[in-house]
């Protein structure tokens, strides 16, 4: 039997007597998503035909023949012909001008649900005659190795991500974590977006009461869901977006939070949003008192809620926004040299978008149980399939045609390295945002770092002078000048990579390797 378009309070009720999930205190449904707790990126793979000409190969971009995509598709079509499933019609992309019809096809209620509330719901009208423009065929619980499958195919992984441009078809098999689906959507709309002319991005984005609009880039659990849910402004998307002529559209209608440590003190709105009709993943729940334990990451540290966007007050539920006037890079520096924000010229903004350094912290990706430092372009290299150069010139084009400012803030380690220092507050990153955003930096002296010449402000409105300096914060200046030296020569060696394809202005604007 097939279930379209389920309201949240059925697909709820309906996960709960399949025991997919429990329900919490708050009434959000918790559920466990088994041994995958995270992204398994050496899983994905794209299908190399006529249709993915444009795609980098390498990296996070691994080929797929053909012929082994339709064997993982027939074994998906038969698990599903035997089983109920679930179907959710709706759009990545606020902007109807540049949205893309999906459908979700799945066997787990609970995902249909995480579909339902993530994405970009449909008015009743637009169902009617509905063609998809890329359908995600969704089987969790179906291993994609059988018997019969050659050892030497990829990997003997249970997990199989494949995406074909030709077939428009997502396959997710093996894996219950529901940010797959996502993700898989996000690379698509990345592959596609460039050859319209819009920019797709990893990144939040919010509105201030006049309209003034930021992004915020930044790999998961560097604060882009954390800092886009301000009060004093209204939000747009926390991740995905695209950047057009019109301006700023968000590519889905929920938000989906790392929750881990959460609190009602540090993040109201998100602590508020998880209500019913939202999805908790990984949680530990008391089983008595049915009580969220917010601090315990024995499952994972990477716990996630999902829920709709509309559960942000003020949130600009349209999804669309003008032109930026700001745009944030997120950095969390598990090495705690680089400061906590500082000012970008348009062509350190290459260099550092190009960059996209940056920890991946613990549970965002299967096996990562420590910061890991890393460089991922454009912040959201596992997603994007094009070569990170045909986004880099889209950004630098748009900032070079707007009154855009452009910052590095970061989120991570002050005083010390991880396991020495202390993560950066987040009531400071606020204060150094909030001056960023009314102006009041604009006029502020800035002091190029002595290594990695970004443009640092001598002082900041609620932020004590000590901290902008990042030196002056660890205990053994000697010790710091290290670290910033080492992690500058990791830089230049990483931006070897874009030797002789960008311009050179651009290519000279990193830190000085001594």
């Amino acid at each position: 039997m097939i279930h379209r378009n389920l309201p949240a309070p059925e697909l709820t009720a309906r996960a709960l007597a399949r025991r997919e999930g429990i329900l919490a205190a708050n009434g959000a449904l918790v559920v466990a998503t088994g041994t995958r707790t995270g992204r398994s990126p050496a899983d994905r793979y794209i299908v190399d035909d006529e249709s993915a000409a444009g795609v980098a190969w390498g990296g996070p971009n691994q080929a797929c023949s053909p012929s082994d995509f339709e064997r993982q598709l027939e074994r998906a079509s038969k698990y599903l012909r035997a089983r109920e499933v679930y179907v959710f019609d709706g759009f990545v992309g606020a902007e109807p001008a540049y949205r893309l019809p999906i459908r979700v096809v799945a066997d787990a209620t609970w995902h249909a649900l995480f579909a339902h509330t993530l994405f970009v719901a449909p008015q009743p009208i637009e169902l009617e005659g509905f063609a998809p423009g890329f359908t995600v065929i969704d089987c969790g619980a179906l291993p994609a190795h059988d018997e019969g499958r050659d050892p030497a195919e990829h990997s003997a992984s249970p997990v199989f991500i494949g995406i074909s441009f030709s077939r428009r078809l997502v396959l997710i098999m093996g894996t219950m974590y529901a940010g797959e689906i996502k993700k898989a959507l996000f690379t698509v709309m990345n592959y596609l977006l460039p050859e319209r002319d819009v920019l797709p991005m990893h990144c939040s984005a919010t509105a201030g009461r006049q309209g003034d609009v930021a992004l915020y880039f930044g790999l998961s659990g560097t604060g882009k869901t954390t800092l886009s849910a301000d009060p004093s402004r209204r939000l747009i998307g926390d991740d995905e977006h695209g950047w057009s002529d019109h301006g700023v559209f968000n590519f889905e209608g929920g938000c989906y939070a790392k929750v881990i440590r959460l609190s009602a003190r540090a993040e109201p709105q998100i602590f508020q949003a998880i209500r019913f009709g939202s999805v908790l993943e990984n949680v530990v729940v008391d089983p008595m008192t049915r009580a969220i334990d917010w601090d315990d990451g024995s499952i994972t540290e990477n716990t996630r809620a999902t829920y709709p966007v509309d559960h942000i007050p003020g949130a600009i539920t349209i999804g669309m926004g003008g032109t930026p006037r700001n745009v944030f890079f997120l950095t969390c520096d598990s090495y705690g040299v680089l400061p906590p924000i500082a000012r970008l010229t348009p062509e350190m903004a290459g260099y550092h978008f190009l960059s996209g350094f940056t920890a991946r912290l613990a549970g965002t990706e299967d096996g990562v149980d420590d910061p890991e430092p890393t460089f991922s372009p454009c912040f959201g290299a596992p997603f994007m399939p094009r070569d990170p150069v045909v986004y880099a010139t889209m950004l630098e084009e748009r900032l070079r045609s707007a009154p855009t400012q452009c910052w590095l803030v970061n989120t991570g380690w002050s005083g010390g390295p991880y396991g020495v220092g202390k993560r950066m507050r987040i009531s400071v990153t606020r204060n150094l945002l909030k001056a960023a955003l009314t102006g009041e930096l604009e006029h502020v002296e800035m002091a190029p770092h002595p290594v990695f010449r970004v443009l640092v402000p001598t002082h900041c409105p609620g932020v004590p002078v000590k901290l902008l300096d990042a030196r002056s914060t660890w205990a053994d200046g000697a010790a710091y000048d290290e670290s910033a030296a080492e992690l500058a020569r990791h830089f230049v060696e990483n931006f070897k990579r874009f030797a002789g394809r960008v311009p050179e202005e651009l290519a000279a604007a990193g830190p000085i390797a001594g």
